[in-house]
């Protein structure tokens, strides 16, 4: 899924205190009006004084640097930088770490143990499961890159027809788990009880697989999927004949890709796949989403223009070079009256590898090419990739190419997550308890049904 950073980060921690030791693992919960975040701080001593970084699992971010971590009279105080936060608490008898984090004028209550911090959803479902379950290992011979899943099946034994869970952009474990919702394991679950075996693995470079993460781009994300096809070809309960791919977000690109150039794809399934160029698909994120919360038509207009100027260097260009780093900066300095460091930040933001390369990326090559049932579902207040204009081409280029087994749907009043919400809002989606709609859900498995009978 197109990777989204929520206004509010965080933190924590590091010391001493009455003979007790800190340095370790803490971990507690961020209540914000937007939803709660868990929060993971690593601590160690140094000769200098302690140094830590932050995990936020929820938003897959990990080793977020402390600036800054002091500890006297049992008082903690964290200087986050990276994210304009401080945090100030107690260390307590109780080893409890009691405090307040700071950013951009509000304050939050952060209670921080070495306790694990459960934060369940109800959909969530928990063991012992009323199917078969096997974690899995499998390579990608050509990057050298070991995928590591779990394949959930109706039983042990049997022969089924397969699935493969296709996540978004961002670095995505195999639950796809983002702000205490884990979309994938609640699908895989409900497609396994439907009779389907379902294979779903975290991405090269997290968690449990290989691989180096931040040097890849989709087509390498595509690679690791098609060793995902060529593993369940192997396994002697899968019917060769009925193996299936769901895309969702930037998986949703990923499917067509795999599916137009193997026999071995019998049918895909687009949740949220966009139809849009990538420069295209992200200036008309960032303009919906600016105007849901409230940013004004003057500042949107005025960062359209500077963003859609740098993204039209890209596109023109050949190589991803100094010159065109330093014309890039060039433009944010001026169109946006930034700083020369923030602009070179966000100039290496949108010149990493797998942005520059998205930037370019246009999903109809490869549509174009897919000629096995599709299906491609949206929901109707998905901001990020929104319903009407992506369908629209999903479906066009599809049905001009041949394909006639094309479905398309809009969902009403679902977000990216396909979770039933208010506005659509990036900003609501750790807050609702929801993490995968039941409509969504069986419009997927009753299409999946007819394409496996």
């Amino acid at each position: 899924m197109i990777k989204i950073i929520l206004a509010v980060l965080t933190f924590l921690i590091s010391s001493f205190v009455v003979g007790q030791e800190i340095t370790g693992q803490w971990n507690g919960v961020l209540k914000t009006p937007n939803g709660n975040l868990r929060i993971v701080v690593h601590i160690d001593k140094t000769d200098k004084g302690y140094v830590s970084t932050m995990d936020s699992p929820d938003q897959m971010a990990k080793g977020i640097p402390i600036a800054t971590t002091t500890f006297e009279n049992s008082e903690l105080k964290l200087n986050i930088a990276v994210a304009g936060a401080s945090y100030e608490g107690k260390l307590n008898s109780d080893n409890t770490i009691i405090g307040k984090f700071t950013q951009s004028g509000q304050s939050f209550d952060v209670i921080f143990s070495k306790g694990n911090i459960q934060n369940l959803r109800p959909q969530e479902p928990q063991k012992p499961y009323p199917y078969y379950t096997e974690d899995v290992k499998f390579e990608n011979k050509i990057d050298k890159v070991t995928l590591a899943g779990t394949l959930s099946m109706p039983k042990k034994e049997g022969v089924f027809p397969a699935v493969i869970l296709i996540s978004g952009s961002g670095a995505q474990n195999r639950d796809e788990e983002i702000l205490g919702h884990k979309p994938f394991l609640v699908l895989a679950d409900y497609l396994t009880k439907k009779g389907f075996a379902v294979l779903r693995f975290d991405d090269r470079g997290t968690a449990e697989s290989t691989g180096d993460f931040k040097a890849a781009i989709t087509t390498d994300f595509a690679k690791d999927v098609q060793a995902g096809v060529d593993y369940l070809k192997t396994r002697k309960e899968i019917n060769k004949r009925q193996i299936g791919l769901i895309g969702h977000s930037e998986g949703g690109i990923i499917a067509p890709m795999i599916a137009g150039d193997s026999k071995d794809v019998a049918f895909i399934v687009l949740l949220a796949g966009p139809g849009l160029r990538g420069d295209k698909l992200l200036l008309l994120q960032k303009e919906l989403i600016e105007k849901q919360i409230g940013v004004s038509e003057n500042e949107i207009q005025k960062g359209k223009e500077a963003f859609k100027s740098a993204y039209d260097l890209i596109i023109a260009s050949s190589t991803n070079d100094d010159n065109l780093k330093s014309n890039i900066t060039n433009i944010f300095k001026s169109k946006l009256n930034l700083t020369d460091d923030l602009s070179k930040s966000m100039t290496a933001q949108i010149t990493n590898p797998w942005r520059y390369n998205f930037l370019k990326l246009d999903p109809t090559l490869y549509l174009k090419k897919v000629k096995c049932p599709v299906l491609a579902l949206n929901g109707s207040k998905d901001l990020q990739v929104p319903a009407e204009v992506n369908l629209e081409i999903i479906k066009d280029v599809l049905t001009k190419s041949g394909n006639k087994k094309v479905t398309t749907k809009a969902l009403p009043n679902l977000n990216h997550l396909f979770q039933e919400c208010q506005t659509g809002s990036p900003t609501e989606y750790g807050s609702l308890e929801q993490t995968f709609s039941p409509i969504a859900l069986e419009e997927i498995s009753n299409w999946l049904l007819v394409q496996t009978k």
